[in-house]
C-alpha cells in the first residue's frame, strides 16, 4: 500500500461521553442540502429541518470530533500550523505528549483498562506511514472522555475532501 502525504493533529478534545454520543453534530451536512420540506405547515418537518441545520451548524464550527476521523479536515477551523507535520516521528511524538499530559484511568482492581503507551505508538508508527488515520480516545480518571486524532492528508478513506492548510 503506497501513500505520500502529511499528517494533521487534532484535539484534545475533552468532554463528556454523552457530548460524545451524540452523533448529529459529528456528522458532516449531506452532499444534497438540507431534507425538502414538502408542507411548510407541518410541524415534524420543520423540526426534522430544524435539527438538520443545527447539526450541520455543529459539525462545521464545533470542537467535538467527527463520526469518522477523515472528516477532522471538512473542520477548516480546527486545523493548526503548529498541529501539521510532513515528519511522522514529530507526529508520534505530538501523540506521546497527549498521551503522557492526559493520561487513560487506572482501574482500581489492577487490571489493565487500555493498551499501554507502547502498544498505541507500535501501532501508530505502523500505520501512518501507510495513510491510516489514528484516534485515542480513553477515559480520563476524571470520568471524562478525550479524543485526539492524527489525520492522513490526503486522506486516503476521504479524497474529495481538500487539505485545509499544506505544511510550511
Amino acid at each position: 500500500m503506497s501513500w505520500s502525504g502529511h499528517w494533521h493533529g487534532y484535539g484534545p478534545w475533552i468532554g463528556p461521553s454523552a457530548v460524545y454520543g451524540k452523533e448529529g453534530g459529528r456528522r458532516p451536512p449531506h452532499p444534497n442540502g438540507p431534507p425538502a420540506i414538502l408542507d411548510p405547515e407541518d410541524k415534524k418537518q420543520q423540526a426534522v429541518l430544524d435539527r438538520y441545520r443545527e447539526a450541520a451548524a455543529e459539525f462545521a464550527t464545533g470542537n467535538v470530533p467527527p463520526t469518522m476521523t477523515g472528516w477532522w479536515l471538512a473542520k477548516k477551523n480546527q486545523v493548526s500550523a503548529d498541529r501539521t507535520w510532513a515528519d511522522v516521528g514529530i507526529a508520534l511524538a505530538w501523540l506521546t505528549k497527549q498521551y503522557e499530559e492526559n493520561p487513560p484511568f487506572v482501574r482500581a482492581d489492577g487490571l489493565q483498562a487500555y493498551c499501554g503507551l507502547d502498544d498505541k505508538l507500535e501501532y501508530a508508527s505502523d500505520v501512518l506511514p501507510r495513510g491510516v488515520d489514528v484516534s485515542w480516545v480513553y477515559y480520563l480518571p476524571s470520568e471524562r472522555l478525550i479524543s485526539y486524532s492524527i489525520v492522513c492528508c490526503p486522506n486516503r478513506f476521504h479524497p474529495e475532501i481538500d487539505c485545509p492548510l499544506p505544511p510550511s
